[in-house]
Formats: C-alpha cells, structure tokens, sequence
C-alpha cells in the first residue's frame, strides 16, 4: 500500500483524531511528569475511571450514530446503582444484577418510545428523563442511598464486575470486551450498518428499507443498558455510594464520545473512539490532579478540547465527502 493510500485510510477512521490526541497525551506527560504518570497509582486510577466513563461513552456514541442524543445516562447510571444495592437483599446479588438491568434497559426502551413514536425531539425527552430518573433515586432512597453490605461484597459476580486481575480492575476488561463487541458490529453487522445510515442519510436508508425505529430503539436500549452497567461496576468495586451517583456524568459522556470521533450530527462514530475520549478525559484529569493544578484547570481543558474536536470532525466529514 502507497503512502498516499495508507494515509487516506487513516483518515476515513472517524477515530483517528483520538488516536493522535491519544498518543499525543502519552507522549507529552511521559516527557514532562513520567513518574508521576508511569506510577502503579496513576495507571489504576486511570484506568478505573476510564472503564466507568468509557462504558456511558460508548452506550452514549451508539445514539449520537443515528443523529439523536441521550442526556438521561447519567440518572440512569445512578439509579441502576441503586436499584442495585436496593434488590440485593431481598434478592441476592445475581437476581439484583438482572433486576436493575432490566430497569436500565427499560428506561433506554421509555427515552426510543418518546424519541421514536411520540416524536419528541431526543435532547428534550432524555433531558426530561434526566430529572425523573433523578427524583425516583430521591424519592425510592429518601435522599440517602445505603452501601453495598459487606455479605453482598464477597459474592462471585460482585468480585467478577468489581474484582480485579492482573492488577487492574475488571471493570477495565469488560470495557474493552464491549468495545471489541460493539466494533465488530458497527463494522460488520447489519444492525450496525443501519444505526451508521440512519445518522449518515436518514431518507437514504429509510429508502432501502432500514427499519429506522427498531434501530434507534436498539441504540437507545444499549446507551441505557452500559449506562446501568457503569452504574453496577462502580458501586461493585466501591459499595460506598450516595443519591448524587452519576450527576453530570451525562456531559462527560458526551465529550468522550465527540472526542473519540462521533460526529454529533448522526453517521459517524466508533466504539474505539469512545473509549480513547474516555481515556483522554480521565488521563488528563488525573495527571493534572497528579501536577496540584487547580480543579477548574479540567474543566476547561475538557471544554476547549470538545470544541477542537468538534471541529476537527466536521472539517473531516467536510474533507472525506469531496473525496
């Protein structure tokens, strides 16, 4: 392959910005703090929160691919939490697990029905969905939300989602068993195909006979199933958690997934992508942590690096469609 081909490849990789900001990140914090950046405490935490975030970010990416927009993954990721901890004493921990996820992916199957046959607009619905989800969270705990008991934290599948292996938390590896998942069926799958077409040219595909509403409802049933998944692992590896599990947590969704590469427009994305913008987020946060800059420091970065790479994307797309 001509040099000229290869890097036309890479660029029609809707993650090949995250890919370069990924290996930019290492690079400059290797240079300028490696053994703050190296440490076995910095590679944990990094990667712990990288899973958590990672999760929402690719359940989020799946419904920014069809053009629509999912802002309740944060009250989800609460309340699947809680649920959690609620239904693991009258039911042990793997009927809890199954009870709370199937809350989560009802509340995901609730957001398509008012998206895809009410017809409301998605950022609406799911920012109404955002402020119900919070108030059962309120109103089931009281406004305080018990630990995970210590009989429950020594159960098989809470040491499964919440363990760790090889030194890194579990909830790592299932994120990246997802993200191989989730990328097979994006690139290999009808059902990915049609969630990258309905975002692509939503009358194009409707034309070819994509069954738009099937395919936004599987989209926003996942983003709520990992959102509630996130939500589990977290309070599985800390049993310690309060009714504000999750707040936000919707915004930094959204940034992992626009920096790994998903256009917000519909159409184009990767799994891939949504885990490196996880990735980048939380190793910045941690190394600036890490350095004793100021908390506000974050926040900006995130902000000015959601706007780069909001712009990047829509000058590729623009770029790519002249080829």
């Amino acid at each position: 392959m001509s040099s000229g081909s290869l890097l036309s490849a890479l660029g029609r990789r809707p993650d090949v910005g995250a890919i370069a900001a990924t290996t930019a990140i290492i690079i400059v914090f290797s240079a300028i703090d490696f053994a703050g950046f190296w440490s076995w405490f910095t590679l944990l935490n990094v990667t712990q929160y990288t899973a958590i975030l990672g999760l929402v970010a690719l359940g989020e990416a799946m419904v920014i691919l069809t053009g629509e927009i999912d802002l309740s993954v944060g009250s989800i990721y609460g309340l699947t939490a809680v649920a959690f901890i609620i239904f693991s004493a009258p039911l042990g921990v793997p009927l809890a697990f199954v009870a709370a996820m199937a809350i989560a992916i009802a509340a995901g199957l609730i957001n398509a029905l008012l998206v895809v046959r009410i017809g409301m607009v998605s950022m609406i619905a799911t920012l109404s969905a955002l402020f119900f989800y919070r108030g059962v969270i309120y109103v089931w705990t009281g406004g305080t939300a018990n630990s995970l008991s210590k009989a429950h934290r020594v159960q098989w599948l809470t040491d499964l989602l919440g363990g760790n292996w090889l030194g890194l938390e579990n909830g790592f590896f299932i994120l990246l068993i997802l993200v191989v998942v989730c990328q097979l069926m994006l690139s290999a799958s009808r059902s990915g195909n049609h969630l990258l077409a309905i975002g692509g040219d939503l009358a194009s595909a409707h034309s070819r006979g994509v069954d738009i509403a099937r395919s936004k409802t599987l989209a926003f049933a996942m983003s709520s199933a990992f959102a509630g998944l996130s939500g589990i692992v977290t309070v599985c590896d800390q049993p310690q958690t309060h009714v504000t599990l999750g707040e936000q947590m919707e915004l930094e969704a959204i940034a992992a997934a626009v920096v790994g590469g998903a256009l917000l427009t519909g159409g184009r994305g990767s799994a891939i992508g949504a885990a490196l913008g996880a990735f980048i987020i939380t190793a910045v946060r941690y190394e600036l942590i890490g350095m004793g800059a100021p908390s506000s420091w974050y926040i900006t970065f995130v902000g000015i690096v959601l706007v780069i790479a909001v712009i990047f994307n829509q000058w590729l797309g623009a770029t790519l469609r002249t080829l």
